[in-house]
């Protein structure tokens, strides 16, 4: 499997979705590998803050099972979705203008699943496009960067039974964990990090602790 591959940085420039950030709603976008939380921790926040959720619209993708199950002709198509639905769902022209919004994904993931699943020719075709869309999208306010081990992954990934995640393996998991510890470098804003392997938000302490240090970056 090929490692990530985070995008040229060129300058200090920062995608448009940024410019005016007191003007528009704010967004928290929630990253990490599957299985780690993010639309329960999404949720959470949604009663806390208050805020608006934005799901990621995985289920209405027609290529991704095929994608994930190893068929070669579905993973340009499965990708080319996931990225024009994130584009819409995070287009800054349509941003609202107050308020809070928390995702339960960045639009810095697009990248890394492309790079797991793209061949080379594929991946350039892919690059041209994102690179256009980023600088059309809202960047997030803050990110939370939820973490845990391969087992708690795996577990968890085998409890909540989607068939095309069954092919994800301990290799993969660890190469997306890694991946998420890169891009975590290239966010345009900050980031609150979270082990899921020691926190638990059943917890009310530790819930209180995690939205009490939200507003605080807000």
């Amino acid at each position: 499997m090929p490692p990530f591959r985070p995008p040229a940085r060129r300058g200090r420039h920062r995608p448009g979705g940024n410019r005016g950030n007191q003007l528009s709603a704010k967004l928290i976008s929630i990253i990490g590998p599957p299985a780690v939380g993010k639309t329960t921790l999404a949720e959470i926040l949604a009663g806390e803050l208050p805020a608006e959720i934005i799901r990621e619209d995985y289920a209405a993708n027609p290529f991704l099972a095929d994608s994930y199950l190893g068929k070669a002709e579905a993973k340009l198509p499965a990708q080319l979705y996931c990225l024009m639905s994130r584009a819409g769902q995070l287009s800054a022209l349509s941003w609202p203008r107050e308020g809070v919004r928390v995702s339960d994904y960045g639009f810095c993931q697009d990248r890394i699943y492309a790079t797991m699943q793209l061949a080379e020719s594929e991946m350039k075709l892919y690059d041209r496009l994102a690179r256009r869309l980023e600088k059309l999208l809202k960047q997030p306010d803050l990110a939370i960067h939820l973490d845990a081990g391969e087992d708690a992954l795996l577990e968890r990934i085998a409890r909540r039974g989607r068939d095309f995640e069954k092919t994800f393996t301990r290799e993969f998991l660890a190469s997306m964990r890694r991946a998420y510890n890169e891009v975590e470098k290239l966010l345009p804003c900050g980031t609150v990090r979270v082990n899921c392997d020691e926190v638990d938000f059943r917890s009310r302490s530790a819930l209180a602790s995690l939205v009490a240090d939200v507003r605080g970056q807000l």
